[in-house]
């Protein structure tokens, strides 16, 4: 399997079919899915299709979400990384930048520090000329982390009939 970033603590991989365990201790938490519409995943076999959608993503776009993995104890910590949006944004297709991970790994920098990693990795590895993201307009967590980034707030959006936040970073603003 392919590794695209290494930090110091963890391994940003590409996500194989022998993540489906840990692929559903994330999906399967209430609380991970607070703010993705409040739908849990129940089996198996949707982590499964999870991971087979993600990885269609990499054939199909040369990029998808990547696997973290926590360098010291070989755990799956959850993914981050970037994509190829065209569902979200019905005007138009970006780049987006997310993350999402275990809740025992809230709170420790992983969101922030992979999603800088994930950026350097798409201006300067993919020449990426914007990255985009989006979060629900109550996660305070995840529009702390876009901004944190450098991810500059657009505007007001609305998906699945709640209000987001749109934040983006061109390429031209990025400063490592």
């Amino acid at each position: 399997m392919k590794v695209f970033i290494e930090t110091n603590r963890l391994l940003l991989r590409e996500i194989v079919e022998a993540d489906v365990e840990g692929m559903f201790k994330l999906d399967s938490n209430p609380n991970v899915h607070e703010f993705l519409g409040k739908q849990p995943i129940t089996t198996l076999q949707e982590s499964k299709d999870a991971i087979a959608y993600i990885r269609n993503q990499y054939t199909k776009n040369g990029i998808g979400r990547w696997a973290v993995i926590d360098k010291k104890t070989n755990d799956f910590i959850g993914w981050s990384g970037l994509k190829y949006e065209t569902e979200v944004r019905k005007d138009f297709n970006y780049y987006d930048i997310g993350y999402r991970l275990r809740e025992e790994y809230w709170g420790k920098g992983i969101a922030t520090e992979t999603a800088k990693a994930s950026i350097k990795y798409g201006f300067e590895v993919l020449k990426l000329d914007e990255i985009c993201g989006g979060a629900e307009i109550d996660n305070i967590a995840s529009n702390k982390i876009l901004s944190n980034v450098g991810l500059k707030f657009i505007e007001v959006f609305e998906y699945d009939s709640m209000p987001h936040n749109w934040y983006s970073l061109k390429r031209s603003e990025y400063k490592v």
